[in-house]
């Protein structure tokens, strides 16, 4: 059986292929190639769902999308479901500068990373989505060479580094993207079966 991953981002490609690939045992991960939907939903969960559809209706296979970004609530919950366009850029570095100036001076640093998993099956229409939340604090300032997107400047709680200086197994053990995909999985297999 195969199973489409919705996402042109080669980062998450390679980090869902680690997180998801031992568990999939048997299920082929194929990459997506088709047009890229409007992300318009309101939550996580709605665009995760949106780019599923997409890549399901444009390949006719099951397939497993997902939305993430981080969500501030000392600025209202910004930049939310807008994380990869903050600085109207989609540039990591400049998204995660503008995050950083707009947090100058803010005591209450607290933060989480979330990431929506959907699963969809043209089959019969089914869909199922879960969300898994990361928490941790801003940093003041960028650390860290590994990871992509907010990583330099998100430090986890419970550790004294950046996401970005954590290796791939240790961020991929405890991400918002391992949690959302952890729990959408026993529905991914039972439906493949």
């Amino acid at each position: 059986m195969k199973l489409v991953l919705a996402t042109h981002n080669s980062h998450k490609v390679v980090e869902l292929r680690r997180i998801l690939g031992p568990a999939l045992d048997g299920i082929d991960l194929v990459g997506y190639d088709g047009p890229e939907p409007v992300e318009d939903g309101a939550t996580f969960e709605a665009n995760a769902l949106i780019k599923a559809r997409a890549a399901a209706a444009h390949t006719g296979l099951p397939a497993m999308g997902d939305d993430s970004g981080i969500s501030v609530p000392a600025l209202g919950g910004e930049p939310g479901i807008h994380s990869a366009r903050y600085a109207g850029t989609r540039d990591d570095r400049d998204n995660y500068l503008l995050l950083l100036e707009r947090m100058s001076g803010v005591a209450d640093r607290r933060a989480e990373f979330c990431c929506a998993a959907a699963f969809v099956d043209p089959r019969d229409g089914f869909e199922h989505a879960e969300l898994g939340v990361w928490r941790g604090t801003l940093l003041e300032s960028p650390r860290g060479a590994n990871g992509f997107g907010y990583d330099p400047v998100f430090r986890p709680d419970g550790f004294d580094v950046a996401s970005a200086e954590l290796t791939a197994d240790e961020k991929n053990a405890i991400s918002h993207r391992s949690r959302a995909f952890a729990a959408l999985l026993p529905v991914v297999r039972e439906r493949l079966a």
